[in-house]
């Protein structure tokens, strides 16, 4: 179990991510609300509302336990229809009140976090409390940059990238098999600069195959925002660490 003073560290974090992404939204008029994103279908409206209806399966799986789960799959088919369940409540409703339903269940998300007793959050296979934080924010982060693509807004990296790289690079069997590939047997070093210059690293220092780089192309890469091809900044040296980035996935 994380220390709580980490725990507390990564959930500022996340609210850090959260208001940022929030207080781009305040500004926007009915027009912008309804704008295209990079993700096909959705537009800004409906980026918000999944925000903030995962957000709101988060406290009621938090509250509930399985039984909360155990009723989305009674009710719908696949994790599909749950995202598309999120993104219809929004489009019942404008912009504005897309927002303030985020403001409040985010903000309620949080809450419910700083209190919780339990280590492990029973979402999916069941999380650890840091992963199940860390996949919060990394959510938030990701669509984040479809809202600022889609509205012409600057995204400005910071240092909280270093626990979306963790995240992603935690994930790396998943994306092994989800790609229907093996793990490669070497070990991999991860060394990737941060915004204020400092270095986030994982893996042995003497592994052999190695990614170095921006966190935030990494990062991109991973949450498959940036075609491994156009991460010019990255460099992947040995057979793994190439694979690595072609595999690369952090999300379900």
């Amino acid at each position: 179990m994380a220390p709580a003073s980490d725990i507390a560290e990564l959930i500022d974090d996340l609210a850090h991510e959260q208001e940022d992404l929030q207080a781009l939204c305040a500004r926007l008029d009915e027009h912008e609300w309804l704008t295209p994103t990079p993700a096909r279908g959705w537009d800004v409206r409906d980026t918000i509302a999944h925000l903030a209806d995962t957000d709101e399966i988060a406290i009621d799986t938090i509250d509930d336990g399985p039984r909360s789960l155990n009723r989305f799959v009674t009710l719908l088919a696949s994790s599909k229809d749950v995202t598309l369940w999120g993104v219809l409540r929004g489009r019942r409703r404008p912009g504005t009140e897309v927002m303030t339903w985020w403001e409040r269940t985010s903000a309620l998300e949080r809450d419910r976090l700083r209190g919780l007793q339990t280590s492990r959050i029973p979402w999916g296979i069941g999380m650890g409390r840091p992963a199940f934080v860390t996949a919060r924010l990394m959510e938030t982060w990701a669509h984040g940059l479809d809202v600022r693509t889609a509205v012409g807004a600057p995204t400005v990296d910071t240092d909280r990238l270093r626990h979306v790289a963790f995240l992603a690079t935690r994930a790396l069997p998943y994306a092994f098999s989800f790609a229907g590939r093996a793990v490669p047997a070497a070990p991999l070093r991860v060394e990737l600069d941060l915004p204020s210059g400092a270095q986030w690293t994982h893996g042995p220092a003497d592994a052999p195959d190695r990614i170095t780089g921006p966190v935030g192309e990494y990062c991109r890469v991973f949450v498959q925002r940036l075609p491994v091809a156009d991460a010019s900044g990255l460099v992947a040296t040995g057979a793994g660490a190439v694979e690595a980035l072609d595999v690369a996935r952090a999300f379900l």
